[in-house]
This record gives structure tokens, sequence and C-alpha cells, in this order.
């Protein structure tokens, strides 16, 4: 067992009995599928209330035990973010936006009660296993390491309250394109029987729950021949939120780009404030407001509206090329990405990458 010193935290380092051979881990980068392949190692790092957090370390990937009674069992006690490690022109490796990742770690922290982390401490768990896995960040073109932090509660209770037992660990999987059809464009299900969230509810945090929640509209979307699902707003049903877990934008014929509101049943998405400040800076105006699906038709069958996309960490920017429904069935423009999205994509991902200048010191370098 060594230490690690991370600035102002140190955590210990147990190194992985079982690593992989080069051979074998060059093998699984060629074509990871999607969050199924994970790295040697994980960080793990406990809290009760008495002690606050402590032992954070990174230790061989391998099971958590837990008592069934865990409270993460029964009331949905967990959190977590995503975010990647990017291979960069020389060799190295770098984050992006992970200060971001943090900050809405904490806001959904604080959304279901549990502990924020100590002050630094998510970006210098991050940047530890990043750099400890710094071989898993994959070369391919578009390919990347995704992190995975969590927090859920391991205590044992089963009466409904907040809890006072905590562990915060961050898994490292490396990733290539999220959907199969990679650049393609997406066709998408207007979901008329579920909703995404509601006022007051925990869609701004990025819980377990709401993932869980969206599972059947998915399911349903795969049965209309979808890849993905629309969400309306839980009010009117009528106003557009979110495709799936990514958030929205919409480019009108004028170039103008528009996209949902944040609020309480929105999540604020990373890659969306990103993609908002990096159009602006190309010299496309955004419009942050409320868009309807039956509006989305008419524009689309109009010429009015030229291109849609979903955007994430997770699957960067995927544009949608049709959209299907129980009253609503239309393709945007010829159904292909389109300029736009392609040329937003390329800002983004050239950044990301290291192939273009930063001028916003969003990339975080790992070594």
């Amino acid at each position: 067992m060594s230490l690690l010193d991370h600035g102002r935290h140190t955590f210990s380092f147990a190194a992985s009995q079982q690593l992989l051979q080069a051979g074998e881990r060059t093998r699984l980068l060629e074509n990871p599928a999607w969050g199924e392949v994970f790295t040697d190692h994980m960080f793990v790092m406990d809290y009760h209330r008495e002690r606050g957090w402590h032992d954070g370390k990174i230790t061989p990937c391998q099971p958590f035990s837990l008592h069934p009674g865990a409270m993460v069992f029964h009331y949905g006690l967990d959190i977590f973010e995503g975010l990647k490690a990017y291979r960069q022109p020389d060799g190295g490796g770098a984050l992006f936006r992970p200060e971001e990742n943090a900050r809405r770690f904490d806001n959904s922290a604080r959304r279901l009660a549990m502990p924020d982390l100590p002050d630094g401490l998510f970006l210098a768990s991050v940047r530890a296993l990043a750099s400890q896995e710094r071989d898993w960040i994959p070369n391919a073109e578009g390919a990347s390491l995704y992190l995975r932090p969590f927090m859920i509660s391991t205590e044992v209770a089963l009466g409904v309250r907040p809890g006072d037992h905590f562990r915060y660990a961050i898994l490292a999987s490396p990733v290539t394109s999220y959907f199969k059809a990679g650049a393609s464009a997406v066709t998408v299900w207007v979901s008329d029987d579920y909703i995404r969230a509601a006022p007051g509810g925990t869609g701004a945090a990025k819980c377990g729950g709401n993932y869980a929640s969206g599972l059947a509209a998915q399911a349903q979307a795969r049965q209309q021949g979808c890849d993905q699902v629309v969400f309306l707003d839980a009010i009117e049903r009528r106003w557009i939120e979110e495709f799936g877990a990514m958030n929205a934008f919409f480019v009108m014929a004028d170039n103008t780009l528009l996209t949902p509101p944040l609020s309480d049943t929105i999540l604020a998405g990373i890659t969306r404030d990103t993609l908002i400040t990096l159009a602006r800076d190309l010299g496309y105006t955004v419009h942050e407001t409320r868009y309807s699906i039956d509006q989305w038709q008419t524009d689309a069958r109009s010429g009015q509206l030229r291109e849609a996309f979903a955007c994430g960490t997770a699957a960067v920017i995927t544009p949608v090329g049709s959209v299907k429904g129980r009253r609503h069935d239309f393709t945007i423009a010829d159904g292909n990405a389109g300029p736009v999205t392609q040329r937003l994509k390329r800002a983004l991902t050239d950044i990301q990458f290291g192939h273009a200048q930063d001028p916003h010191g969003w990339q975080t370098r790992l070594f």
C-alpha cells in the first residue's frame, strides 16, 4: 500500500494483482461495448456522520459487499456524474470542465439529503484515478475514458429518513460512440404516456431514480422502432424537455438555435452549456426558450426548422433525423446530420481532444 498526494488530499493506493496484460487491454480498447469494459482500478471513500469523509483510496476494481438492508436498495439514495478523459495529440490526457461536474454532484447530493464532498475532493479523486489508469485512455478517434463518480447510502436501516453512512466511488470505462449508428441521425419517439420529471421533483438532480423512471418510455420507443424518447413537460404535455437523458437543441432556418430553458425538471447539462458558448463564439444566436412538440412538427414540415440534435457527455452530439408518435410523424430536412450540428460537434471535440485552442480554459491536464 502506497500513498498518492493530490494537493490537499492524500489517498492510499493498492495495486491490482490481476492487471490485464498490454495485449489484452489493447484488444479491449479496439471497440469496447459502451459501459461494459472497466479498468483495473477504482476509487473508494466512505462517510460516517461522526467521522466525516475518510479513507480515500484507489483499489482493484471489485464488487462491493453490502448488507441487503442498505438504504440505497430501498430508498434510492444514489447520485452520480459522468465525465471523460481524452487522449491528447502529444500522448497526454486531459479532462473537460470537471469542476462543473463537481458543482453538479454537490447540487445532486443536497437535493437527496446526502453529504457534500470536501472542497476539491471530487477533482482530486477523478484526477488520481484517471492518471493511474492512463493506459486505458483510448487512442482511437472519438474514443475516450468515461469516468463515473457516484455516491450511495451504505447504511443498514429500513426507516425512511436521511442516511448517515455513505460511500463515494469512481469507476473508469473506455468507450466509443454511444449509439450504434455512430454519426448517423437517430429517430425519436414522443412519449405521451410517461414524463421524466415534475416541478419540485428531482429532475435537476443526477440520481438513479430519474433514469429508472424513464426506462419504460425508452422501451416503448424501441418497440416503435425508435432509438430514443422525447419527454414533454408534466403540466401541459406540450413543451419539449429532454431527449431521453440528453438536452435538446433546434436549429432554425436562419441558423438561430433554440434550447429549452433550465428548470427543476431539466438537468443542467455541461455539454449543453458548452455548446451555447461555442455557438455564440461561432456567430450563432442562441435562445433558451420553450418549444412545443406541435410547433416542432409544423416548423419541420414548413422548412422553418432545419436541424435538431441531442447532447450530453456520453453521446456528445447526436443528430435527430425523424420523429414518431401517436400524433406526430415527421422528418427533419433530409433526415441526416445538418451542417450546424456537424460544425458544433467538430468545434467541441477538437477542444476536448486537443486539436484546437481552448480559449475558455475548459481543459484540465492530467499528465
